[in-house]
């Protein structure tokens, strides 16, 4: 077990409970899905796991620690080295190339030289197939390239988790095939796997499924 959530509660404008009692437990090797539609919370719900969320009532243990005894800057060293984050619209930088994209992340973290990351980076874009791409901008890149990207910075730090937000709802079929399968892959070597998303043709990938509906989690 990495990831333990025992009665989170998340509550907006005082009245809008948005997330109602969340016990859940995520170990390493798992690919998680958590299904339900807009408006159910399933966002909230990633920004908490990602410690991006910290007005959350309950306990987070992250690997046995409870979260909110840690400091905002070890907090924030969790965030950049032991979680990668995934999104549906990429949030790749327009104005740096693929490889600069990816080597954002290792700028702060001292665990590894800029020569070594720059190595690392541009093996991992050629392991995913972005090999003619490196020096790319993101405004040349298809939709699928542009993800692929985005989940190689992901994990350019070797992080324990990866949490993916509705990652293939831009994506045509191909592409979508595509990633959830580097995805898959990179839950079986070890990491847990944590994706959002509606689209239920996406759960045959998945060692389980939640569907989280106002605010209830259950498991499917």
């Amino acid at each position: 077990m990495i990831i333990k959530l025992e009665n989170i509660e998340r509550t907006f404008n005082k009245n809008i409970n948005v997330l109602k009692g969340i016990n859940i437990e995520f170990e390493l090797g798992k690919f998680y899905i958590i299904m339900g539609h807009s408006g159910n919370g399933k966002s909230t719900l990633l920004n908490i796991l990602g410690l991006l969320d910290l007005g959350y009532t309950g306990d987070y243990y992250l690997n046995n620690k409870l979260t909110k005894d840690l400091s905002l800057s070890e907090l924030s060293n969790i965030r950049n080295k032991k979680i990668g984050f995934v999104f549906q619209d990429y949030y790749l930088d327009e104005k740096l190339t693929a490889l600069e994209n990816v080597l954002l992340p290792t700028i702060i973290n001292k665990d590894i030289s800029s020569k070594d990351a720059k190595t690392k980076a541009i093996d991992l874009l050629n392991k995913f197939g972005l090999d003619k791409r490196t020096n790319h901008l993101p405004s040349t890149l298809s939709g699928g390239e542009k993800q692929r990207v985005a989940i190689v910075r992901a994990i350019i730090n070797d992080p324990d988790i990866i949490l993916a937000d509705e990652p293939t709802g831009n994506l045509d079929a191909e592409s979508e095939e595509n990633v959830m399968s580097i995805l898959k892959d990179i839950s079986n070597k070890g990491k847990c796997v944590i994706m959002v998303t509606h689209n239920t043709d996406l759960i045959k990938y998945a060692d389980k499924v939640y569907n989280l509906e106002n605010g209830v989690l259950n498991e499917k």
